[in-house]
């Protein structure tokens, strides 16, 4: 049952329509068309919003005006008003769902404290939890990888499984998906999403556009199925379940025309890889893509949902197709019930939701890609959207090199960056690297080069759901192993598909014997390498790479390669298709030029090129052909059991959940201690040191790293101290349920650079009074002991990646008060927001380097004591070192009023506790 009544509805949109033998009533958007005018050529996405705006009309979070927005937003291509969004539904992995579940439970706690009933805190919009995020890939290579990888997850997450269970009976609404299952997106597509979501609500059965909000930024896939959906921060997901709408402006719509098909030996990587660069470089961010085109006419679901996957890599909000016979066909592939698609069709074609060909909406701006264009890439060395083309890998490579020896960091950046990626050709091979190092594995002596791959991982979301480069990858793997040809000694390789249907498909096409002969043993499912849980290197090779500093590669199928993610000996990490994985794992080095050098050598002693195993479209096809509805079925049919070790987890049966001082993953978080009735009244920042002082395109990642760390770091050194041993450290991502070890992980990725201290790389800062250099969160701690408040000073593109609640959390509490940028990446400014912390932006033509900060100055910002308004401009002052003092303005990063409640409150959840303690 809805816990809300019928739209007020205005304009008398209540229709109904029958399908699947069931009477289905709905908002109509043809209806409202009779008030308001041709809504025909609205985006699709955009009709989606709209019908959310009608079925919700209640008069005061949603209002007629903002109906008529959408309308006028259709003649102005962009708007500035403010609407509410109510997604269908939430969903998390346990990375982010985990300290979501301990918000929850730190509600509940501060509910009781008040004198109410703990259980009114609930999930009233369905959650499910996917644990995806906690398998590493400690073992590999060998057939018992993947049961003994699930055995050390489950003894090393004991605790967060623990407390997940606890949440499984606690709280309504809220489903969990245990471990060794798959990838929360992979599950979404495959099996949550409806495309028509439907419930009853006041006697009547309402069919609505199924809409979420996840906890990863790649929440976006599931746009690939005609769903809308985007990645929020775990903040704002915990308040969307909990009731509150998702505020937001409506977005600017850039339509992205597809034409053409792809040509023979492309892949869809390939072609998400050229999308990515495009839409980089047009500039997205905050915005809606809508794919369009005839080109969409054969393109499946699972490429489509390849390119919605890195719609946060390109930077829009979502990457949107429209519902078609594509998204039948997919959903009846996938096992969906008959009745469902009935609705889906007839209710796509009632609302206008369905793309009829020819047609072209109206949108804010396009850009447009003939398919055929599209050639074999990967992308890399830091970033998803500097892609290279493969004939040009070697050069690319070559060039890094020299340019980091020559010590031209920034050369290289825009030798790297010119042509969106593409790099120079000819740099003279004979280039002198680094000395290669003697490396013996398993009796076996070799060397290891400079650009050797120690890491192949056919892992992530992206592409583990895309059948046509899964089984691209078992071919070429069948094929080189009918050759005779093995892996490099150096590479660890393993396979980590996004659902278990994958592995069933790869033993129906043959190919899973051949990709384990190569070493691609299955290692789990779930999120992997491209999260930071690779796992250890074996010691011959990190050796190897320490002894000689030899700056090496990883290829992986995933969608994220910045920095120190994917393992901190691993300079360079390039993302390429399933195939090209298998592809770098025989050739050993990302300097073997896969167009004109062998990869190895027959058993005749012939080479063997790259072209010698590639597989035809037509191969591709007839393997793909050998996927079948019963796998999706049998996959999933008792999904939410889990196996006997999830289903031994005893937890007790309790309102408000038990916690233990002994433990080291689950804490009772900090937030709401000492919190009153009303908020306290906002001061401004009075002589705030610079905590760190931030360049450009700095990441979540950066910010609160997800991997693993070392014993020397503060959180190492928790951890020691509360009697864990290094081997079980396991990783920040998995003990985000401890705000102890957040807070001492926050600013300490190894790859870091803050630009008080020269030349240092990793999570240290200048303690100014003292002048000495030490871990940040050691001298936030002591900057607390003094009563002294902090801010961040940072470039463009602030808190790109994923979205990643702990980088506000950890922020907060450090102690920061504001951020300072150029510019923010969506989600971690709406973070910051619903964690308390001001996001300020420089005005164009301002910035670090401009007013000459080292980090040592003194910063005071005004105007933060009065009424805070959306947008409204502050005052900095700048006091430097010789006394002197400088000002400029800043704007407010807070865009709505909504926003603006929030930041008053000292954040999202500190205000929906005082909401349901008011109305209680």
């Amino acid at each position: 049952m809805s816990n809300q009544s019928l739209s007020k509805d205005s304009l008398n949109t209540l229709s109904s329509l029958d399908a699947g033998g069931k009477t289905f009533h709905y908002y109509s958007l043809p209806k409202a068309a009779n008030t308001l005018g041709d809504l025909n050529r609205l985006p699709f996405s955009l009709k989606v919003l709209m019908e959310n705006l009608l079925r919700n009309e209640d008069g005061t979070t949603v209002e007629r005006s903002h109906i008529d927005a959408m309308v006028q937003w259709m003649k102005d291509r962009h708007s500035e008003t403010e609407i509410q969004f109510r997604p269908a539904r939430v969903l998390m992995q346990d990375f982010t769902g985990v300290p979501g579940v301990v918000d929850l439970a730190a509600m509940r706690e501060a509910v009781k404290a008040a004198g109410k009933d703990p259980a009114m805190i609930n999930p009233l919009s369905p959650v499910d939890l996917v644990i995806d995020h906690s398998v590493m890939v400690d073992r590999f290579g060998d057939a018992s990888s993947f049961k003994d990888n699930v055995a050390i997850e489950m003894e090393r997450n004991q605790e967060r499984y623990e407390f997940l269970r606890w949440g499984q009976q606690a709280f309504d609404n809220f489903r969990v998906v245990p471990p060794g299952t798959g990838i929360c997106h992979q599950v979404n597509l495959e099996y949550l999403g409806k495309t028509v979501w439907h419930k009853d609500q006041d006697g009547k059965t309402i069919a609505y556009p199924d809409t979420l909000v996840g906890t990863d930024s790649h929440t976006t896939m599931i746009n690939g199925l005609g769903i809308l959906g985007w990645g929020v921060g775990g903040i704002e997901a915990e308040a969307a379940m909990l009731g509150q709408p998702v505020s937001m402006l409506i977005p600017e719509v850039v339509g992205f025309k597809i034409t053409g098909k792809l040509r023979e030996g492309i892949t869809a990587t390939d072609l998400v890889l050229t999308v990515t660069e495009m839409l980089r470089k047009k500039g997205v961010v905050g915005k809606f893509v809508e794919f369009y085109g005839d080109g969409l006419k054969d393109m499946p679901v699972a490429d489509r949902a390849t390119i919605a996957n890195m719609a946060p890599e390109y930077g829009a909000t979502c990457g949107f197709f429209p519902v078609d016979e594509q998204t039948i066909k997919y959903m009846r592939l996938t096992g969906r019930e008959d009745e469902q698609l009935e609705l889906v069709k007839a209710y796509a074609k009632a609302q206008g939701l369905w793309r009829e060909p020819g047609h072209e909406p109206v949108y804010t701006d396009t850009l447009e890609l003939d398919m055929g264009e599209v050639e074999a890439s990967l992308a890399g060395p830091k970033r998803p959207q500097d892609r290279v083309a493969l004939k040009n890998m070697k050069a690319s490579f070559e060039l890094l090199m020299e340019t980091e020896e020559g010590g031209a960091e920034e050369g290289r950046e825009a030798n790297l960056e010119s042509e969106g990626g593409q790099t120079a050709v000819g740099v003279d091979d004979s280039y002198k690297h680094h000395a290669s190092q003697p490396l013996e594995m398993n009796g076996e002596k070799s060397r290891l080069d400079p650009g050797a791959v120690v890491i192949a991982a056919i892992t992530s979301c992206t592409n583990t759901s895309n059948p046509s480069v899964m089984m691209a990858a078992g071919l070429i793997a069948q094929k080189a192993v009918q050759k005779g040809l093995k892996t490099k000694p150096w590479v660890k390789t393993s396979l980590a598909p996004g659902s278990k249907v994958v592995t069933d498909y790869l033993k129906v096409g043959g190919f899973q014997d051949d990709l384990d002969q190569l070493g691609f043993n299955l290692v789990g499912y779930g999120c992997t390498t491209c999260i930071g849980n690779s796992g250890p290197l074996p010691e011959a090779v990190e050796k190897a790479i320490d002894d000689g500093n030899l700056t090496v590669a990883s290829v992986l199928s995933g969608n994220r390669n910045f920095e120190g993610r994917v393992h901190p000996l691993v300079k360079t990490n390039w993302l390429a298709s399933p195939p090209l994985v298998v592809a770098y794992a025989l050739a050993g080095n990302v300097r073997v030029d896969l167009f004109k050098d062998s990869l190895g050598k027959d058993k005749d002693g012939n080479p063997v090129y790259l072209k010698d195993l590639w597989p035809s479209q037509q191969e591709i096809a007839d393997a793909v052909e050998k996927v079948k509805t019963d796998m999706f079925r049998k996959e999933y049919a008792e999904v939410f059991d889990g196996d006997a070790t999830w289903k031994s987890i005893k937890v007790p049966e309790s309102k408000v959940y038990e916690w233990s001082d002994k433990s080291t993953y689950i804490q009772h978080p900090p937030f709401f201690e000492g919190m009153g009735e009303e908020p306290d009244a906002i001061e401004d920042i009075k002589d705030a040191n610079i905590l760190a002082l931030l360049g450009d395109s700095v990441t979540t990642d950066h910010i609160s790293p997800a991997g693993s760390f070392k014993p020397d770091t503060p959180a190492g050194k928790y951890l020691q101290a509360h009697g864990v041993e290094p081997k079980d450290f396991n990783s920040y991502g998995s003990r985000r349920g401890n705000h102890e070890v957040m807070m001492r992980g926050t600013f300490a990725n190894v790859r870091i650079r803050n630009e008080m201290l020269d030349d240092v790389e990793g999570g240290f800062t200048k303690f100014v009074p003292t002048g000495e250099q030490m871990a940040i969160y050691d001298a936030a701690m002591k900057y607390q002991e003094q009563g002294t408040p902090l801010v961040v000073i940072a470039g463009k593109e602030y808190g790109t990646g994923s979205s990643r609640d702990w980088a506000a959390k950890g922020t907060r509490l450090l102690g920061v008060k504001a951020v300072v940028a150029e510019s923010y990446e969506r989600i971690h400014r709406s973070n910051l927001i619903g964690m308390g912390v001001m996001p300020l932006q420089f005005p164009e033509g301002t910035d670090r380097k401009s007013l000459k900060l080292t980090g040592e100055e003194t910063i005071s910002i005004e105007g933060l004591s009065g009424d805070i308004k959306p947008g409204q401009t502050l005052k900095m002052t700048v006091k430097y070192k010789d006394g002197s003092t400088e000002t400029c303005d800043l704007k407010s990063r807070i865009d709505t009023a909504n926003e603006a409640v929030y930041y008053r409150h000292g954040g999202i959840l500190h205000y929906v506790v005082r909401e349901m303690l008011r109305t209680a």
